[in-house]
């Protein structure tokens, strides 16, 4: 079995494997979106291809849509040569189920693929059709950054502006490019909507574009008209939303699996930029996407797919809340912290570690749910005992610390940092009564020192911050009293002088790092 167009004509061959492909008319899918296309994606990546594409492909499946999606990819282009364009823009699923279970499916949905720096002028065309409803973004959260730490542009940004009309290269320059020429050739409405794990994603989105606006109108390429165009809710719409599911990087043993089966486009691709793809994907079963119904062009019904809920802002933003900075983003990153200071490999042999099983229960239990708003949608104990009893207890995902603890300087201050300004604001809780976030935080620090707990070094993960972290780190003050990254300066409230003294526990000697968690653990 081929991951083509072509190979799906084998459908007894796919049925006899247990895969299930798509019945729809692809090709047909294929001329009704490029001559009106009402969605293109940007960020072409796993979690687009196993959950958002999927919820797509649904509603193909229900005959809920006669159109599919444009992806496009701006960052780490390989993927368009070596993974889309070779299997026809196809993806193989992989559902991986707590209890061993496995479901396969081919995702149909995407019908086009595109490369930011060569097929601008393509876009461009898309973007100018009335018919367009929605622009979505999985780019990660550093992909809205458009300034540097001093508030300067970022130099290629800079170049983005001043080559004009010139295609630019910033994946923000392009999106404001674009909806420029949009408001050129008619000024149609639509939503541009974030699908990323970060807070207030919309308005992170959102400042980045007017921000860019606001840089053209003053080198003279645009008129006061666009900055009002994008600020116009009623024209272009940035909604708020909350998505969740993990898609850890393709597996060796899913790739063996496949191949078992029959199926046989099962190699793993390493871009030059280290990116992790393969034809196929292999994910948990659950799924949330809950988004702002702030459409004013309107919208696929995805409502009727698999795990997304259209709601209100308010709702949006405390679902958000309750994910990010309470009830799972915080645990997985002090599973990454200690994951590899413990040297595990996998989230789910942490769950398996009785300090670390321990820890992120009394994170959660004992401090997180103490803060938390209640969202109506989603309940928020029902969520983290998913999280910690089905989620991250999952042998079949084997998603790593290493992975999860990339970006970490972009993460502590969303999802420690509010649950810290909760304690400070409220009169029901107290700063001083915070035993488990003052740990993790210690832990990053001593991560920082990249010698795991047996004394071997380890390489630490990306981080945007780097430099800046191995500048400080011998100065813990510094780095604690940093309220850019952890939203407080931790000495004015208290906790800084408490994370340095368990820092120092845990860098005293082999063995440190265990024996604080067993001991501030009791």
């Amino acid at each position: 079995m081929k991951l083509t167009i072509d190979g799906l004509k084998s459908t007894q061959a796919w049925a006899s494997a247990g895969i299930t492909i798509p019945t729809f008319d692809i090709e047909a899918i294929k001329k009704n979106t490029l001559d009106n296309p009402k969605w293109i994606h940007f960020g072409a990546g796993n979690i687009f291809r196993a959950f958002v594409a999927s919820c797509q492909g649904e509603l193909l499946e229900k005959g809920l849509s006669d159109t599919g999606i444009i992806a496009v990819e701006t960052y780490d282009e390989e993927l368009i040569d070596k993974i889309y364009k070779p299997h026809d823009n196809l993806a193989l699923v992989t559902t991986l189920k707590e209890t061993g279970d496995v479901d396969y499916k081919v995702v149909g949905s995407v019908v086009e693929s595109c490369k930011g720096s060569t097929d601008y002028e393509s876009l461009k065309t898309a973007f100018e059709n009335p018919e367009l409803q929605m622009v979505s973004f999985t780019i990660t959260e550093k992909g809205y950054a458009v300034e540097d730490t001093d508030g300067n542009l970022f130099g290629i940004i800079e170049q983005d502006i001043a080559s004009y009309p010139e295609a630019p290269k910033h994946v923000m320059s392009i999106l404001t490019l674009l909806l420029k020429h949009r408001y050129e050739k008619g000024a149609g409405p639509l939503s541009v909507v974030s699908m990323d794990n970060c807070s207030h994603n919309g308005d992170k989105i959102k400042a980045a574009v007017c921000k860019l606006a606001e840089k053209l109108q003053a080198a003279g390429h645009a008129d006061a008209g666009f900055i009002e165009y994008v600020q116009n809710p009623e024209k272009v719409a940035f909604p708020l939303s909350m998505i969740d599911k993990i898609t850890p990087r393709p597996s060796e043993d899913i790739a063996n699996r496949l191949s078992e089966i029959g199926f046989e486009d099962t190699a793993i691709t390493v871009t030059d930029k280290n990116t992790y793809m393969a034809p196929f994907v292999n994910a948990e079963q659950t799924q949330y996407l809950v988004i702002e119904d702030l459409f004013p062009n309107g919208r696929p019904a995805l409502e009727k797919s698999t795990g997304v809920i259209f709601t209100d802002r308010e709702t949006v933003n405390n679902v958000e809340t309750m994910k990010v900075t309470t009830c799972l983003n915080p645990l997985h990153t002090a599973l990454a912290v200690f994951g590899c200071l413990l040297s595990h490999k996998k989230i789910s042999d942490e769950m398996q570690d009785t300090e670390l099983s321990d820890l992120v229960r009394k994170m959660a239990y004992d401090e997180g749910l103490k803060a938390v708003v209640d969202p109506g949608i989603i309940n928020p104990m029902d969520f983290v005992d998913e999280v910690i009893n089905k989620r991250f207890a999952n042998p079949y995902i084997e998603d790593t610390p290493q992975r999860i603890a990339t970006d970490t300087s972009q993460k502590v201050g969303i999802r420690y940092g509010v649950t810290i300004q909760s304690y400070m604001n409220r009169a029901d809780l107290q700063v001083e009564n915070l035993l488990y976030i003052p740990l993790v935080i210690a832990g990053w620090l001593r991560y920082l020192d990249g010698i795991d707990d047996s004394g071997e070094a380890f390489t630490l993960s990306p981080d945007p911050l780097m430099d800046y972290l191995m500048s400080v780190k011998e100065d813990k003050r510094t780095l604690l009293s940093n309220a850019d990254i952890f939203g407080v300066n931790l000495y004015d409230i208290g906790l800084g002088s408490r994370i340095e003294a368990i820092y120092e526990e845990m860098a005293a000697e082999k063995g440190a790092v265990r024996k604080t968690l067993k001991k501030h653990l009791k």
